[in-house]
């Protein structure tokens, strides 16, 4: 198909002209033509031809000059000069300056369509090659991008890693050396990279073990090391502990050059003694409690012991005396009646002690907060009747249910009750209050009493087990403890809030229950 190639013929002679251009129309090629070169040249501008066959000899503007003007403006398209047996210096010069081909006066049929077969296959692969060049310019245009990318993604990374990373190249020279390189060695890389060896970081001895095991093959082959535990010289001179691991920079030749990552075992020594320090402290906050639990226990047990080793002693003597009369016999039983109940008194604080220490699992399950404020009510009730304190309560209605264990929660609010109640000495006030909070997904419970209040260096401690402000013989302070891991078994939280003189006020927060959050009829 020609139809698409499009010819433009610039000749000053008309009958050459048109005759050309009869005979390539008839050839299927769309032609233009102009009758001299500056007329040919402003014809490229509108038509833009594939083609432009131009005669030598013209005026104002020869065929060479077309020639130059056409490939500056138009460098895909091809030139055939037309040219005199007598004008092959000139045909040369043509061909020089990139025309496709020429063709002599008189013009031949056979040789035009020769010359422009010749062309064409010139423009076709001059435009593939282009497109070609193009794409490879566009792949490469992106591969530089990425590869550039890529280069400071690792840069990053690097520079970024809180280990030192240090590489060098096969004569040692050091080629890498990133920020925390810089920062455990106190040197600027400026003065590193280029400039200095990996040697200069060691001493002479230590560089000479770490090469020889460097080639040796027990970590993974020559040229690796795994965990290697040296020291570097920093800035000053002074040794560093480090935990080194280098590996080659090819595989093919673990000589070429080496990375190096460095842990500075500095931070980590530091750690170890922060670590060591804590458990210090805590066996020493360990042997504190058990030393208060010794002294609360011995204390607690101590005083009923005593009681029961007086009567029992008072029987034996009254015994040895002979036969007991009636009424001796009746304070008998007042004594072992005493003793019973001196030695109930020493089961139960061993029974706080074993409660304590064995955590009871816990049976979770839906729970209506109604339900288990109802029953704690009803159980201490006669204890807030003894005490004259006077029960205020302010529970929403419909409380969504929780997830939890029924019986612990109930021993929880008893404990606290129980605490308000021998806190307000000469009667008071016990609030106790339920709210939902919706959007932290939570249920509230306070419990506040109007006593005597806790002092602000207490505060810190009522949470703790075996601490205790109460009297000689009112407990060993595991009530408030005990609670408190309860709660946090049950994923709540447990605070307090106390003014000396004005009361306390402890609140429960527990999750509301995940299957049924907005239901209150649960099983308690």
């Amino acid at each position: 198909m020609t139809d698409d190639w499009s010819v433009l013929i610039i000749d000053d002679e008309e009958d050459i002209r048109e005759v050309t251009a009869l005979t390539l129309r008839d050839a299927g090629y769309r032609v233009e033509t102009a009758v001299d070169g500056k007329d040919g040249l402003a014809r490229c501008e509108t038509v833009a031809p594939r083609i432009v066959i131009t005669d030598i000899r013209m005026p104002r503007m020869d065929g060479i000059q077309v020639l130059e003007a056409v490939k500056a403006r138009f460098p895909d398209t091809e030139v055939i000069v037309a040219t005199a047996f007598g004008e092959m210096d000139t045909a040369i010069r043509a061909l020089q300056l990139d025309a496709s081909d020429f063709i002599t006066k008189p013009i031949h049929n056979d040789a035009m369509m020769v010359a422009l077969s010749r062309a064409r296959r010139r423009y076709t692969t001059r435009r593939q090659l282009k497109a070609h060049t193009r794409q490879l310019e566009q792949g490469l245009s992106r591969t530089t991008r990425q590869l550039e990318e890529t280069v400071t993604y690792l840069e990053r990374l690097i520079e970024s890693a809180m280990d030192g990373i240090c590489g060098c190249d096969a004569e040692g020279r050091v080629v890498t050396f990133n920020r925390s390189m810089e920062q455990m060695l106190g040197i600027d890389r400026s003065r590193v990279i280029g400039r200095l060896r990996m040697d200069h970081f060691f001493r002479p001895d230590e560089y000479h073990r770490f090469e020889k095991d460097l080639a040796a093959t027990g970590h993974g082959g020559a040229g690796r090391l795994m965990l290697y535990e040296t020291r570097l010289l920093d800035q000053a001179g002074q040794p560093v502990p480090v935990q080194l691991s280098a590996t080659p920079l090819t595989e093919a030749d673990p000589t070429a050059g080496r990375v190096c990552f460095v842990r500075d075992l500095r931070r980590i020594h530091r750690l170890q003694q922060e670590m060591a320090d804590q458990a210090r402290l805590l066996h020493q906050d360990k042997m504190m409690s058990l030393g208060r639990l010794a002294a609360s226990v011995a204390h607690e047990i101590n005083n009923p012991l005593a009681g029961i080793l007086n009567y029992i002693r008072l029987m034996q003597r009254t015994v040895q005396k002979g036969p007991l009369p009636a009424e001796k016999q009746a304070r008998f039983g007042d004594y072992l009646e005493l003793v019973e109940t001196e030695t109930d008194r020493c089961a139960k604080i061993v029974s706080s002690l074993l409660t304590f220490s064995r955590k009871s699992p816990v049976s979770m399950g839906p729970v209506s907060v109604e339900e288990v404020l109802e029953r704690s009510i009803v159980l201490a009730r006669h204890r807030l009747e003894l005490a004259n304190v006077e029960l205020a309560t302010h529970i929403d209605d419909h409380l969504p249910a929780i997830r939890g264990d029924a019986n612990q929660l109930q021993q929880c609010l008893l404990n606290l009750i129980f605490n308000a109640v021998d806190a307000m000495l000469r009667g008071g006030t016990l609030t106790l209050a339920a709210r939902t909070d919706t959007p932290a997904g939570m249920v509230a419970i306070t419990v506040q009493d109007t006593g005597h209040g806790i002092s602000e260096a207490d505060m810190g401690h009522i949470f703790e087990p075996f601490f205790t402000t109460k009297q000689e013989g009112s407990g060993i302070g595991l009530g408030l403890s005990t609670t408190y891991g309860i709660i946090e078994r049950h994923g709540g939280t447990l605070t307090a809030a106390s003014q000396p003189g004005q009361g306390t006020r402890f609140e429960i927060r527990l999750p509301l229950s995940p299957s049924d959050p907005m239901q209150s009829g649960a099983v308690s």
